[in-house]
């Protein structure tokens, strides 16, 4: 990276993270069994949401490095710093979200067991009652038969149907006697039958009660379970609660670290556009003298025209090309306006390679503020345009002013000088002292 240039606006404003009110709500059983679809969309759907702010915020830590070049390292490193913080926020958030997603389920299948537990009881209370009432009754129906037999035994051990019609008197007596002794035996079965009922009712309620009794204690110790799980939970999301509150302090924090060097930026800053600038002027004294060289020689360069297609090979030894920070204007995360990051950022290692992209004329090797060392390269005019391109950052150059170089020969090594974040081939291009995006000209 190296010194980016010229405010376009002067309207201030701030990133800002919003982050969503994080909503836990314990709902009934039933509901939990249709909500579980739309509930598992919604963490679908926030996981997404953070996978694509994580990307974004990735992005803009890039940005915001190519909006910084030019100022020290310190505030260089406060801004990194609150990046980085910055970029945890919304893993922070989804753990957080995600806690509470299992306090939620913890408490709805809670709330499910306590209900079939409270169904079991009442089960086990009814049958309890159920098997009290039958077994009364059973007693009753026990001493019924009891006095049946006694009074049977009382009157000789009961009255047969012969004895029945021997003794009768008359016919009226016979149909009297036969109807009351088939009412008696009529009677006495349905004791004797619903005695039988009564007992199997009684041994069928029992096998029930021994099942719910056994089944509640199932539940119970799945309820303990769930309990201990929900506290789990909670604690779990306590945690990832404080830990999303500590980064949001903490990005408080380091903001106002850096309104606080607001003024030595903006310093920085204007200084490091006047070295661009000077730049700038020092190519156009160049090409201003190359044409009239070429006019004083008869050898008048072509009216400017367009410049297209790949003009220069790949500076870096880094194959294919990887571009990690484009060309192009910058909002200041801090200052509130747009700064031009007038070159491509290349990926590089420290103290690898670096190449001429095209034959030319090194016009200088040498330290510049904030550019750090800087190889600049003259390759003369293409198609009427005065073209030129720098090498910044570099650990040490093996170049110097004046010395002719072919495309892909060596001119030093890449580093980190200057106002630079890490090691890596801020790479500009000038077409007639200006810069243009190098993109296109590499054949990216």
């Amino acid at each position: 990276m190296s010194p980016s240039r010229r405010p376009r606006s002067s309207a201030r404003s701030r990133h800002r993270l919003r982050l969503p009110a994080v909503l836990v709500a314990v709902g009934l059983a039933v509901g939990a069994v249709f909500a579980a679809p739309a509930l598992a969309d919604s963490i679908d759907d926030r996981r997404a949401a953070a996978e694509q702010r994580q990307k974004e915020l990735e992005q803009q830590k890039a940005d915001t490095q190519a909006a910084m070049e030019g100022v020290d390292a310190d505030i260089q490193e406060l801004v990194a710093q609150l990046q980085d913080t910055q970029a945890k926020i919304p893993a922070a958030q989804q753990a957080l979200d995600a806690a509470n997603d299992a306090v939620d389920k913890a408490r709805r299948e809670q709330a499910m067991i306590a209900a079939q537990l409270q169904d079991a009881q009442d089960q086990q209370s009814t049958l309890a009652e159920q098997i009290d009432a039958d077994s009364a009754h059973a007693e009753e129906l026990r001493a019924a038969i009891g006095q049946m037999a006694r009074e049977a035994y009382r009157d000789g051990g009961g009255v047969s149907t012969v004895d029945v019609i021997l003794g009768a008197q008359s016919t009226e007596d016979f149909v009297q006697r036969y109807g009351m002794m088939t009412t008696a035996l009529r009677t006495q079965a349905q004791v004797l039958d619903g005695l039988r009922e009564a007992e199997a009712t009684n041994r069928n309620s029992h096998a029930r009660l021994t099942a719910v009794t056994e089944r509640i204690g199932e539940l119970k110790e799945a309820a303990d379970a769930k309990l201990a799980e929900a506290d789990a939970a909670a604690k779990e999301a306590a945690a990832a609660k404080k830990a999303l509150d500590d980064l949001l302090a903490q990005q408080t924090s380091q903001q106002a670290s850096l309104e606080d060097k607001k003024a030595d930026l903006q310093a920085q800053l204007q200084a490091a556009d006047a070295e661009a600038a000077k730049v700038q002027r020092e190519l156009e004294q160049a090409i201003a003298e190359q044409r009239e060289r070429d006019a004083a020689a008869n050898k008048p360069p072509p009216p400017p025209g367009p410049l297209s297609g790949a003009l220069f090979g790949n500076p870096t030894s880094v194959n294919p090309i990887h571009v990690t920070s484009e060309y192009g204007w910058r909002l200041h995360p801090i200052l509130g306006y747009y700064r031009l990051h007038a070159g491509i950022d290349l990926r590089t290692y420290c103290n690898t390679p670096i190449y001429a992209g095209r034959a030319g004329t090194v016009l200088w090797a040498r330290w510049r503020n904030g550019f750090g060392n800087q190889v600049m390269v003259d390759h003369g005019f293409v198609n009427g345009n005065g073209l030129s391109t720098s090498y910044n950052h570099m650990t040490s150059f093996v170049v110097s002013a004046g010395q002719h170089v072919e495309q892909g020969q060596l001119l030093g090594y890449s580093g980190n000088t200057g106002t630079s974040a890490a090691c890596h081939l801020h790479f500009e291009v000038y077409v007639n002292g200006q810069t243009v995006n190098p993109r296109p000209l590499l054949g990216l």
